[in-house]
């Protein structure tokens, strides 16, 4: 089966890429450079031709020949290459009847478990949210405890507020309800040492993204001083990076984005390096309906999967898909069907405009850059 045609589609804040067979055969998969999509769009358009007119099946020779070509890397070649990636998957599980997780060495659960996530511009309105995703049979939450406005004050006030934030949600859930934090890089090392010490006795599961990428030697300092679990890796777009941070010993949770990292072919090999360090898999997600598809099927195939965000607003593209996905209170319901386990009604695409993503930053009150 052959490679006949690459087409990628922006849809709304999601790029999508349709994989054409000689056969008949089309694969779907999704690039997770959210801020950059136009130049992912290009990338895509690039690589199809080296793609087209190769066989479909050979899905790891293509990511060898493409990601070692010349040595080239980055974010934008790895976000192109990894929905390609999972397009070639679903071909192959579609020409076969079998879904992904079936071709990964077999479903290892039925459902996947997710989280709420929990917002508000107001203490009263997290705890009233906390309690409505409890109330719907969520057992996991994970809020960004930052108000609007939280980069303009003293770092002792930002994290007094972010304590509270927490303090509020375990006090209207209680502590048989997992959950976590999302930091989002938004503290230096020291605020997130502070913060971390003060809400120990609040129970949190992780704190997620602690500091910015760049030096994931940093995350060993935050481990060494702060005693709750720490998960990262969202950024991080290849096998190289995900070994750097497991091989610090300072995580105990890795965030590989399947849209990302690699794809498939990538983040199966990125998941064995976390289990043979007892590392779990808490992938992150953005985008459409066809990612929450897609991870959904590394999810149900991988011994060590932590947990995800239910990301509930991508069902707004619901309309894009023959048949959505399930959801069952805090899990999603691993489908039997073949390939991701969805299938596109293209004609439906056109009907959802590209929001690009527009640079804005993030200032302190003195006027620098905030994170």
């Amino acid at each position: 089966m052959k490679i006949s045609k690459i087409t990628p589609f922006l849809v709304e804040r999601s790029l999508l890429v349709r994989v054409y067979t000689d056969e008949g055969v089309v694969g779907t998969g999704e690039a997770g450079l959210w801020a950059h999509h136009d130049l992912v769009y290009e990338a895509i358009q690039q690589l199809a031709e080296y793609y087209v007119g190769k066989d479909a099946g050979t899905i790891e020779h293509h990511f060898q020949v493409v990601s070692r070509d010349t040595h080239f890397q980055g974010a934008v070649l790895s976000a192109a290459m990894s929905a390609i990636d999972v397009a070639l998957w679903d071909i192959l599980g579609k020409s076969l009847g079998k879904p992904v997780y079936q071709l990964l060495g077999g479903k290892l659960r039925d459902k996947v478990k997710v989280f709420g996530n929990v917002g508000g511009a107001t203490l009263d309105e997290r705890a009233r949210q906390a309690q409505d995703f409890v109330a719907q049979g969520y057992t996991s939450l994970r809020t960004v405890p930052f108000f609007e406005g939280f980069e303009q004050r003293s770092p002792s006030q930002a994290v007094t507020d972010a304590v509270e934030i927490v303090r509020v949600i375990r006090e209207a859930v209680g502590y048989n309800v997992d959950l976590g934090v999302e930091i989002h890089r938004n503290f230096s090392k020291a605020e997130i040492v502070v913060f971390g010490n003060a809400v120990l006795p609040h129970r949190l599961l992780y704190i997620e993204d602690p500091l910015a990428p760049q030096s994931t030697e940093s995350l060993k300092y935050v481990a060494a001083h702060v005693n709750v679990p720490i998960a990262a890796g969202e950024r991080s777009y290849n096998l190289y990076q995900f070994k750097e941070i497991i091989d610090t010993g300072a995580v105990a949770l890795i965030r590989p984005d399947l849209s990302l990292a690699g794809g498939f072919t990538q983040v199966k090999k990125i998941a064995a390096l976390a289990e043979s360090a007892f590392v779990g898999v808490f992938p992150h997600l953005m985008g459409s309906p066809v990612n929450m598809a897609t991870y959904v099927q590394l999810d149900a195939a991988i011994p060590n999967y932590f947990l995800q965000e239910a990301y509930p607003a991508a069902d707004r593209l619901n309309e894009i898909l023959e048949e959505p996905l399930v959801r069952d209170g805090g899990y999603v319901v691993v489908p039997d069907r073949p390939g991701i386990g969805i299938e596109i009604r293209e004609e439906k695409l056109a009907k959802f405009p590209f929001k690009p993503y527009r640079t804005r930053g993030w200032f302190r009150e003195d006027g620098s850059v905030a994170h």
